[in-house]
């Protein structure tokens, strides 16, 4: 289940923009570097562990020995020759690495299919699975269109949705279904205005300039109403720019999402965890603008054959980031501050939303609430494990290893060592500007986002934002697009609304502690909660239509107690806000220049970071070693009966009413879940797994528990991404849930408009 890394929201009116906030969602070396040997293997350190300081040698007197963890001196350890993952780049297709890895040498064909069959979802990925439009992707990738399309009286998440004939299928609105139909290497023209842009114009010269290709480009295709979108893609840092030319599916219908209780079996307590036993898939079905289901030129059939262990597999999908090129001093930043306190504001928020839901159900069901607690829940557990990896000695002693190797074949060339020699420094000091405002960091990490903060506050941001503009005397339409922001902030039910902004303020009491004027000008001997209740309970801003006449008729004041409260918080914020913006300017100058330094080192050796464009990752289905047994490559249906018996009468693993007891004739020795070494991460969800054919043999839905520090480092010894199985799929397509259309349609390519056909096509 994916995670997005971090957008930004700008606060203006004297504050620099740069806010960051978190967007809830939802995976060889080369050049002048020699492949390092394999690493000792890194294993994550138990939470009660202390980390034992460097001591001193008595043999030799004042030399500084590092400590033996797990029995492994970190001087020894080495990077590996995938630390830094492979997400190929569809622009650098990895035709050698195939050819010596797998024995078969695909094709310009093979790419371009690939490319083709594949599509970019929102949050997600997904693909083609026959002649007639239909569109795999994950459950979890459907939820908000589930929900979306249901009725009054349904209850759709539970209960599933099924399109028995043609015309039950369901429109959903707000869908973009991309397809990348084109690449143009852009690299030149961007790096040649930016080269000749002054230092501190150079990032705006880059963003004038990729505005500009974006615009010629998708002018000369017809302008968006033709159906093209052009996106301006940075590999490497910007050490390569490409132009990705999308065709843009908007027309589509659900056919077919599970019950939530099958579609994330296990809950919250398996998720990130194998082995699994999920049925995590839905299918939609793109229709053409004549209002008939489209025709793609490519599509990947199933391959319901099945895998053997140790068969190479492909995975074509979208990664949404990683940050595998950033410096050492960058990740132990996030370690020590960045993640920390993003898993703290996930956990508090999550509490928040829990006792509201159990509370609160039928309002939080028409809210849906359930949604958005599965995205916080995701996200904390994915943040989770990216903080214990960097807590993890060993991991961080490859990257150390990693960084040392390209800082040395920098120095070895005159003309790198003298343009990018002191970068790592550089961005090294930027971590420590930012470490000295770690305080405000915790009172506002993630502020504004509508997950994790009240809508009040949220609009007394903007409202603030609005006062000083028009005092300020600003052109209207600059008003007008900031009182826009105020109407789009979610609505939020009060009482949750005054938890949320009791629990920012419990941020600001914990990080700038009691005695801090501005938390003193907060409470006045009153609690959050007090606080927070009597904000909601007596501001405009609680509501958007209000917020936003008060905002046009000049009724909104500083008196509102909703703007009472961010006055309030602004000396603090606009502190944290500011060096945060001026911070993030510089590390985005610096990551540039160590872009182009990595690209003139390794070449297209070395993938570039995930960007939420696509990629083709390689692998092979493999089990791995954990808590002292082993994790078979596939679990079967036999095991998801075994949960649901073996924790009876518990919620996580209850089977929907359809599959108890198991429907006749229904195969149980069907594999439901495997895994492989590809590399993956949030992004990938609905992602097809495809075998050298190109034939679909399952669909992504997660990464193990182990896997979670991918976002920085790739370790193929225990890092392992999860599909559902097709073969699974089409089982419970045909004696669960009795759509015999679909399956036919899925094995033959064939579109039958009604159940009554496919029977009698069966027969």
């Amino acid at each position: 289940m994916g995670v997005s890394r971090l957008g930004v929201m700008s606060f203006r009116g004297g504050a620099a923009a740069g806010a960051t906030v978190i967007l809830a969602a939802c995976a060889g070396g080369g050049g002048a570097a020699a492949p390092a040997p394999p690493a000792p293997r890194a294993q994550p350190i138990p939470a009660d562990t202390p980390v034992v300081p460097p001591v001193r040698s008595d043999e030799e007197p004042g030399q500084i020995v590092r400590p033996m963890v797990y029995g492994v001196d970190l001087d020894t350890v080495r990077a590996g020759d995938f630390d830094q993952g492979k997400m190929w780049t569809f622009e650098f297709p990895p035709v050698d690495y195939f050819a010596r890895t797998y024995g078969f040498r695909p094709d310009s064909a093979w790419f371009r299919k690939a490319r083709l069959g594949a599509l970019r979802i929102p949050g997600c990925s997904a693909s083609f699975v026959s002649p007639n439009g239909l569109v795999l992707t994950n459950h979890h990738c459907a939820r908000e269109f589930v929900t979306q399309v249901q009725s009054e009286g349904e209850r759709l998440l539970d209960d599933g949705f099924y399109a028995k004939d043609l015309v039950d299928e369901r429109a959903v609105q707000d869908f973009e279904a991309d397809q990348l139909v084109e690449i143009l290497d852009v690299t030149d023209e961007v790096n040649a205005a930016v080269d000749a842009a002054a230092p501190a114009e150079r990032a705006d010269a880059r963003e004038q300039v990729l505005d500009d290709i974006e615009a010629r480009l998708t002018e000369q295709r017809g302008g968006e109403d033709a159906g093209f979108v052009v996106e301006m893609v940075s590999l490497y840092n910007g050490g390569r720019t490409s132009a990705y030319v999308f065709r843009r599916y908007t027309q589509a219908k659900l056919v077919m999402a599970p019950e939530v209780q099958i579609g994330f079996f296990g809950g919250d307590p398996d998720n990130f965890t194998y082995p699994r036993y999920n049925l995590d898939f839905s299918l939609f079905r793109i229709y053409d603008d004549a209002g008939a289901p489209l025709r793609p030129e490519v599509w990947f059939s199933i391959d319901d054959e099945g895998l053997e262990e140790g068969d190479p597999i492909f995975i074509v999908g979208n990664p949404g980031s990683t940050s595998r090129l950033q410096t050492v001093a960058q990740l132990e930043y996030r370690r020590d501050v960045g993640d920390r306190y993003l898993v703290q504001a996930f956990r508090s928020r999550m509490a928040i939303l829990d006792a509201y839901i159990r509370a609160n159900p039928e309002e939080a069901e028409r809210r849906d609430l359930r949604n958005e607690y599965f995205s916080l829940s995701n996200s904390e557990k994915a943040y989770s494990g990216q903080v214990r990896g960097l807590e993890d000695p060993v991991v961080m002693a490859r990257r150390r290893d990693t960084e040392r190797r390209f800082q040395e074949a920098i120095a070895a060339d005159p003309g790198l060592s003298e343009r990018y020699g002191d970068l790592i420094e550089r961005m090294a000091q930027v971590q420590e500007d930012k470490r000295a405002v770690e305080d405000v960091t915790g009172s506002f990490v993630a502020f504004g986002n509508p997950y994790l903060d009240s809508s009040t506050i949220i609009r007394a941001l903007w409202g603030t934002q609005v006062l000083i503009m028009q005092q300020n005397a600003a052109p209207p339409e600059d008003v007008d697009g900031m009182i826009e922001n105020l109407a789009e902030v979610p609505q939020m039910a009060p009482e949750l609304d005054a938890a949320l902004l009791a629990a920012r303020i419990q941020d600001m009491v914990d990080h700038l502690g009691a005695s801090d004027a501005a938390v003193q000008g907060l409470l006045r001997g009153r609690s959050p909660m007090d606080v927070g209740r009597a904000a909601v309970q007596g501001s405009v801003l609680a509501d958007s239509s209000s917020a936003v006449a008060a905002a046009r008729d000049g009724s909104l004041t500083p008196s509102d107690p909703g703007l009472q409260v961010m006055i309030a918080m602004l000396e603090p914020f606009i502190r944290y806000n500011n060096t945060l913006a001026e911070a993030q300017s510089r590390e985005e100058e610096i990551a540039a220049d160590l872009g182009r330094a990595r690209f003139a080192v390794y070449g297209t050796d070395v993938p570039p970071d995930a960007t939420f464009s696509l990629r083709v990752a390689d692998g092979v289905t493999a089990g791995y070693d954990y808590n002292g047994t082993r994790a078979p490559w596939f679990t079967t249906l036999y095991g998801l009966y075994n949960r649901h018996y073996s924790h009876a009468g518990e919620e996580d693993w209850a089977l929907p009413g359809g599959w108890v007891p198991p429907p006749a004739g229904f195969e149980l020795a069907t594999p439901l879940n495997f895994v492989s070494t590809a590399d993956i991460i949030g992004g990938n969800s609905g992602s097809p797994v495809l075998d050298r054919e190109l034939e679909v043999v399952g669909v992504v839905f997660d990464g193990n528990i182990e896997s979670l520090p991918g976002d920085y480092i790739y370790l193929p010894e225990s890092n392992r991404s999860v599909a559902v199985d097709v073969r699974a799929i089409l089982e419970a397509l045909d004696h669960v849930y009795d759509l015999d259309r679909l399956v036919a349609e899925l094995r033959t390519g064939r579109l039958f408009a009604t159940e009554a056909e496919a029977d009698l096509a069966r027969r």
